[in-house]
């Protein structure tokens, strides 16, 4: 069975998954994509959480994390980051359980709203947003690799 588990986000495992993430995004947004190196500090609690997802041999197969953001209007906000899974092991459920986990960790911190950004191009991640009840947003932010912002009110 999959688990999740954190992880710092400089841990040489975090950091072969972000590796991945950023060829693939790479090769998806040729000359467009401008990855950045996420300093450790920003996924750390109650700022923010790096998880990874380990398959049923063990093996490090996704990643992801939120980190916290200015408050909104709403209150306490939450963004999803380097959500990624290796796509052997796409379509097993495993997004959605790294993302419901990470919006448990959002809501234990006190988030009312999650928000992430992508890009349109990522139809597999949009329709997993979409059915987690992700609504698309305004840009809350100006990431030159993003085209759709979605965001969702947790409540409070």
């Amino acid at each position: 069975m999959a688990s999740v588990q954190p992880l710092p986000v400089d841990d040489p495992i975090s950091r072969g998954l972000l590796a991945d993430y950023v060829a693939m995004r790479a090769a998806s947004f040729p000359g467009q994509y401008t990855p950045a190196s996420p300093p450790r500090a920003m996924f750390e609690p109650p700022a923010g959480i790096f998880l990874v997802v380990r398959d049923d041999e063990e093996q490090a197969v996704g990643c992801g994390g939120i980190r916290r953001l200015p408050d909104s209007g709403t209150g306490v906000r939450y963004e999803v980051k380097h959500l990624f899974l290796k796509p052997s092991t796409r379509g097993r459920g495993w997004g959605r359980m790294l993302l419901n986990e990470l919006e448990r960790h959002a809501r234990e911190w006190g988030a009312t709203e999650l928000v992430l950004d992508t890009h349109h191009t990522l139809t597999a991640a949009g329709g997993l947003y979409a059915s987690s009840g992700f609504v698309e947003i305004e840009p809350y932010n100006d990431n030159p690799n993003a085209t759709r912002w979605y965001g969702k009110a947790l409540g409070s």
